[in-house]
């Protein structure tokens, strides 16, 4: 007999489980479908021991700065393999934590490859055995949240071995002596920062005009800027040309956007160009379900164009972050729940994040955006070298910038580089969602010496009444 459902997940990264705690705590009788190990991408091969690494990382960089604070060190011996295995090892407990808290909400696990093969039915075949026929499951609300992969380059194919996707570079079997990453989103530029504080010499190659393309060009260029000091060689504006992999090496020709072309030997290159979605083989096609550019079309609530059906995270498209699918796997499991004060997400104000370093934070609209849409501005910035804490804790290269808009005081965008930045992005979150103005968060009272006083002056500055500075 097939097997009955209220809500069947499809996926365990952080929308799905997520989505399937919220349909258990709405009483509803749920089953979560996962091929692989329970937290998806974010948990395994993303976010979570990409951050272990970069501890690894910020390790080095404090060993390597030792003097200005009184130390002396020597003999300290670094192995990757080991941080490697630190970082497996952080992934796995967490893996292990969702097995859990699904026991726990007594949601069913069920292990294998999905697809649609009807309305509200969904088969499922072994992973062990693909040649095993389908079992199949049906549901009321079948949600996809399958994630996504490392989107392709043309012309260049990884291996595995000279050629990298992110998940080769978590799992590097030596340090390499040199790297080539291409593409400078927050997945390229966390690795050029982590594999150059651990030793590595890197060169940053991206197609668009800046680097961080989604950032606000003051804070991605500040970030060039730190980079190039730490030796990372950057081309912007663009593209590799040729690559030819060698026994031992990486032959890559990088051509600019005024056809000037040079050549660069490497160990490894990196392909971080972005990420697609994984629709492929779920039968999305036969029941109807649209797919634009590689991500699946949803509406405010995540409802796909076929009823019942559902999309959240990565799959759903931009922005493709982790609390972003978290968020949305709450939305649509109220919303098909019937849970009240329910509210669309306005993806503009999910905070984004990039833990290299600096870190950067953002949230809403870039101070070019924010032109664009015609409003009259009051632009805010504050600079770390005027932070005392900042100061004394040798960190206090980068600043916060606020953007309102002058005539309602709206939080119109927030840009932050700098130490732990990515920890304090969520006060500016706050304030959007309780709707503060310019003039609530001037009288709020920060703690001194905190980091997150550059904040407050930011929104002084704004105001045009700065204190420290």
């Amino acid at each position: 007999m097939t097997d009955k459902y209220d809500v069947l997940v499809i996926g365990s990264g952080p929308g799905g489980y997520v989505a399937a705690i919220r349909a258990a705590q709405h009483g509803l009788r749920t089953a979560m479908i996962e091929r692989d190990r329970l937290g998806g991408i974010c948990l395994n091969w993303g976010c979570i021991p990409t951050k272990a690494l970069l501890h690894g990382a910020d390790v080095a960089h404090t060993l390597a700065n030792l003097r200005p604070l009184g130390f002396t060190a020597s003999g300290i011996e670094f192995d990757i393999n080991q941080l490697v295995e630190f970082s497996r090892g952080v992934s796995g407990r967490l893996s292990d934590g969702i097995g859990y808290l699904m026991k726990k909400n007594g949601i069913d696990v069920i292990t294998g490859t999905a697809r649609l093969i009807g309305k509200g039915v969904v088969g499922v075949r072994s992973a062990e055995d693909e040649s095993a026929p389908l079992t199949e499951y049906r549901a009321d609300h079948i949600i996809l949240a399958t994630g996504a992969r490392p989107r392709s380059v043309p012309g260049v194919t990884p291996d595995g071995d000279r050629v990298w996707t992110y998940f080769d570079a978590l799992v590097p079997k030596e340090l390499p002596k040199s790297l080539l990453v291409i593409g400078s989103g927050a997945i390229g530029v966390e690795f050029a920062s982590l594999y150059r504080d651990l030793g590595s010499e890197v060169t940053l190659v991206e197609l668009a005009p800046q680097i961080l393309p989604v950032e606000d060009a003051a804070v991605a260029g500040h970030v060039r800027r730190q980079f190039e000091k730490r030796g990372i060689r950057i081309h912007t504006g663009a593209s590799v040309s040729e690559l030819v992999v060698g026994t031992d090496s990486v032959a890559v020709t990088v051509k600019s956007a005024d056809g000037t072309e040079e050549e660069a030997i490497v160990d490894r290159v990196l392909v971080a160009a972005g990420i697609q979605g994984n629709v492929e083989n779920l039968g999305l096609d036969e029941l109807g379900v649209e797919v634009d550019r590689g991500f699946v079309t949803t509406d405010e609530w995540c409802r796909t164009t076929t009823f019942g059906i559902y999309a959240i995270g990565d799959v759903a498209g931009a922005p493709c972050l982790a609390h972003k699918a978290s968020h949305e796997g709450v939305l649509c499991v109220d919303k098909l729940a019937g849970a009240p004060h329910v509210a669309p997400l306005d993806k503009d104000y999910v905070p984004g994040c990039t833990y290299a370093r600096p870190q950067v934070a953002s949230l809403g609209l870039t101070e070019g955006q924010a032109r664009a849409t015609g409003r009259r501005l009051q632009i805010g910035q504050f600079d770390l070298q005027a932070s005392g804490k900042a100061l004394a804790i040798d960190e206090a290269d980068g600043f916060v910038k606020t953007i309102f808009d002058a005539d309602s005081g709206e939080l119109l965008g927030a840009h932050m580089v700098g130490p732990d930045v990515t920890e304090q992005i969520q006060g500016f979150g706050i304030a959007r969602s309780l709707e503060a103005t310019s003039d609530d968060l001037a009288e709020v009272v920060f703690a001194h010496p905190t980091l997150s006083e550059a904040m407050h002056e930011s929104v002084l500055a704004a105001l045009g009444r700065p204190i420290n500075m």
